[in-house]
């Protein structure tokens, strides 16, 4: 569907016609001085376990400058889902990483081509690996209230006036689109247009939905369905009620500690499940058009 990388080769694999990587090889430098970062930050993903995923080239910087890690894993069909998978929008919720690249490791081993995944790790380097990580970037900006408000909703920043009683840790910024890690995001799904974006956070425990064009999992592992609306200028408040592309948001147990690699590895069998549920019920729906 998109592009797909060799280990120091590059195979363009554009089967929609929308974007295509660079042939270079991947900046070997740029890629290793951030796995040695989020290695040395993060006691569950070693330096060897980020560098093994061959990310791509880097073509996203965050506010500070850090590189922003991506990785595509092509379908061998063009009629396959496409999954926008994005990890460490707050850069205090250590687990939503750590998880995120556990199940990269994953699909890095056992990619079948049934569907296409475009991964996004750590969509806040800034906020991860200063030495005290915080929830917002290098700017002091809640990426997660910077994006283009819905229609009908209150403007971002007015709303953290008025409701959030201007809580530094919720600042959506002076205007939607302010800060560089929300326009990459911004730019992926028009460029991607993906059938469905997954973000991972943490603490509360829950798994929430936004949309409903697709019908939800009601459970990913330990994880029950409670869906809990959107705020103005989040990213599941712009992807769905602005692009219409249901938003998937996986909120881990807890912001500091992994969970169990036994419901690591259950989330990810119920969700590539779910998946392919919702492909094929697609494809039925395909099928029975006149």
């Amino acid at each position: 569907m998109r592009f797909f990388f060799l280990f120091m080769t590059l195979l363009i694999s554009s089967t929609c016609g929308v974007w295509a990587a660079s042939e270079s090889s991947p900046d070997i430098t740029n890629v290793q001085l951030i796995c040695g970062k989020i290695g040395s930050k993060l006691s569950s993903v070693t330096i060897a376990e980020c560098n093994d995923i061959l990310f791509n080239q880097p073509r996203f910087y965050s506010s500070d400058g850090l590189p922003i890690l991506e990785k595509h894993y092509a379908a061998t069909s063009e009629d396959a889902p496409r999954i926008l998978f994005i990890g460490g929008i707050h850069g205090d919720e250590y687990s939503s990483v750590s998880v995120t690249f556990k199940w990269l490791g994953m699909l890095h081993k056992h990619h079948s081509g049934i569907f296409d995944w475009h991964f996004i790790p750590l969509a806040n380097p800034d906020g991860l690996l200063q030495k005290r990580s915080s929830r917002v970037n290098k700017n002091k900006v809640d990426l997660n209230r910077n994006f283009i408000p819905a229609p009908n909703f209150p403007e971002p920043l007015a709303h953290w006036r008025e409701r959030a009683k201007k809580r530094a840790r919720y600042y959506p910024g002076h205007e939607p689109l302010s800060e560089p890690e929300t326009r990459m995001i911004h730019q992926l799904i028009d460029e991607y247009r993906p059938d469905v974006i997954i973000s991972v956070h943490a603490p509360h425990g829950i798994l929430d939905f936004d949309g409903n064009s697709l019908k939800p999992p009601r459970k990913l592992g330990p994880l029950y369905l409670r869906q809990l609306g959107t705020y103005p200028g989040s990213l599941g408040n712009y992807a769905w009620f602005v692009k219409g592309i249901p938003v998937m948001t996986i909120e881990l147990p807890h912001a500091g500690i992994m969970p169990t690699p036994h419901d690591v590895n259950r989330m990810w069998t119920d969700l590539v499940r779910w998946v392919d549920r919702k492909a094929k019920s697609q494809r039925a729906l395909v099928l029975k058009e006149p």
